[in-house]
């Protein structure tokens, strides 16, 4: 099966053709670096981290480039940063360290270029001087604002009417607006605000305008991919869309043939608590950092990919509890064929045509557990293959690279690890001599160093329990 990726765009799922076998571009909105991220921030991150690995196994690791910008201008690193008395670029590098660290723990590969608004300011100022020149932006009042009216397909990447956008998009309808819907690409800096020089004045590039830049200066445009959560949708990619097209235009009109910025749009859904959003005004966030402390990251990767990357996806503690499940069951099996040496080999053809089917992870995954089957079952050399055929799936999708008895002992140290393989071995002896009072005692032992064992035919195995 080849890949086919649905494009919101045009509605449909589309086989995914580059421009340029030897030269796949992909870009993804990355955060605004001001506080800890939230594992609903960690989901298109993750998504679209499992397309980047199965871009790079198809096309060569090094034609795929993927871009994940970085916004490290904003009223909130403003604020925080006024209020710790200390330039933007404290706030922003300290809170990217983080960020980066964070989506290390969740198994996500760094990305080709991160990057960051600040360091495009040029390129910025260029793009917007270009879509003044050509008449699809204007001057009002130290403003510079796009023209919604000078490009007639607006509207046409999120499918709302004028009317619904104007009305949904709480707009600023400011006196210098010639239309509702325009937006802002530069604006006059507040005082003790930054400020960088352009032929406007002194000011700051609004939201939409540093993506699409930070794009043409990374990757060029147009790309092959775009992608980002759903809530960017409208206005951000609208926007986006508009003035990367317009910003090449000809003055006086639109150049012949289709104009395109993104090859394919891909939105993933939200991550949700109930029945609501997940965001921080919510106040029912949880966050990465504090998680990944709680619960090996791998674990939280699995979680986020249980469902449908464009379907709802509900955060829950038994979301977890069955993604810690999902994984001991696949390290399991491992650890079960720990004497034999896995079969270099590729990826499950099953499985392989569950990922490439619009990145269809549910179905993925089921693939992985009767691969985990498949090689309790079977015999021989059947067994190396076995193996290897559910490595080589799981390591595309981010998964199994732990050992497998490490992953059950929770990066104990030497000294816990002696003393609980001492305990364990006494139980079970205890239990061959039937002498269960004993082995209650030493079990409730274990349980105090918050230890779980798993009693087997042939003896015990134990884990680590999650921290409460």
């Amino acid at each position: 099966m080849t890949l086919a990726l649905y494009d919101t765009l045009t509605r449909a799922k589309r086989t995914f053709t580059p421009a340029d076998p030897k030269r796949v571009t992909l870009y993804v909105c990355g955060p605004t670096v001001y506080n800890h991220a939230h594992i609903g921030n960690a989901r298109p991150v993750v998504a679209f981290d499992v397309l980047f690995r199965l871009l790079r196994r198809t096309y060569g690791e090094t034609a795929v480039l993927y871009a994940a910008n970085i916004t490290d201008v904003d009223d909130r690193i403003n604020r925080k940063a006024a209020d710790e008395g200390v330039p933007i670029s404290t706030i922003a590098e300290r809170y990217l360290a983080i960020y980066n660290s964070d989506m290390a723990r969740l198994g996500v590969l760094a990305p080709t270029f991160q990057p960051r608004a600040t360091q495009t300011m040029e390129a910025i100022i260029a793009m917007i001087a270009s879509l003044v020149a050509n008449g699809s932006a204007y001057v009002a009042e130290g403003h510079v604002l796009f023209n919604t009216q000078a490009y007639e397909a607006y509207g046409k990447l999120s499918g709302h009417p004028m009317e619904d956008m104007i009305a949904g998009a709480r707009v600023d309808v400011a006196p210098y607006k010639q239309h509702p819907a325009d937006f802002v690409l530069w604006k006059p800096s507040k005082p003790d605000e930054p400020v960088w020089d352009s032929p406007w004045g002194g000011g700051r590039p609004g939201w939409h305008i540093e993506c699409s830049a930070m794009i043409e200066q990374t990757l060029g445009l147009p790309i092959d991919i775009h992608g980002g959560g759903i809530d960017l949708l409208f206005p951000h990619h609208e926007n986006e869309m508009a003035q990367g097209v317009c910003a090449h235009r000809q003055v006086g009109g639109t150049p012949e043939g289709e104009e395109v910025y993104s090859r394919y749009w891909m939105h993933n859904g939200f991550l949700n608590f109930g029945d609501e959003k997940m965001s921080k005004s919510l106040g029912n966030v949880v966050l990465v950092h504090e998680l990944a402390e709680q619960v090996p990251g791998e674990v939280l990767r699995w979680a986020l990919l249980v469902g449908h990357y464009r379907a709802p996806l509900e955060w829950t503690g038994d979301l977890i509890e069955q993604s810690r499940k999902a994984l001991d069951r696949l390290y399991g099996a491992l650890r079960r064929a720990s004497e034999v040496a896995a079969e270099s080999t590729g990826p499950n053809i099953d499985f392989l045509n569950a990922l490439e089917d619009d990145l269809n992870t549910p179905a993925a995954m089921a693939e992985l557990f009767a691969m985990a089957t498949a090689l309790e079952t079977a015999r021989g050399d059947d067994r190396a293959y076995a193996k290897g055929e559910l490595l080589a799936s799981a390591n595309l999708m981010g998964f199994l690279f732990s050992d497998p008895e490490a992953w059950f002992k929770g990066g104990v140290d030497a000294e816990l690890k002696a003393r609980i393989d001492g305990l364990i071995a006494d139980r079970v002896t205890a239990r061959t001599e039937k002498d269960w009072a004993a082995a209650d005692r030493i079990r409730a032992e274990l349980t105090a160093l918050n230890v779980e064992v798993m009693d087997n035919p042939t003896g015990a195995t134990w884990r680590i329990r999650e921290k409460p």
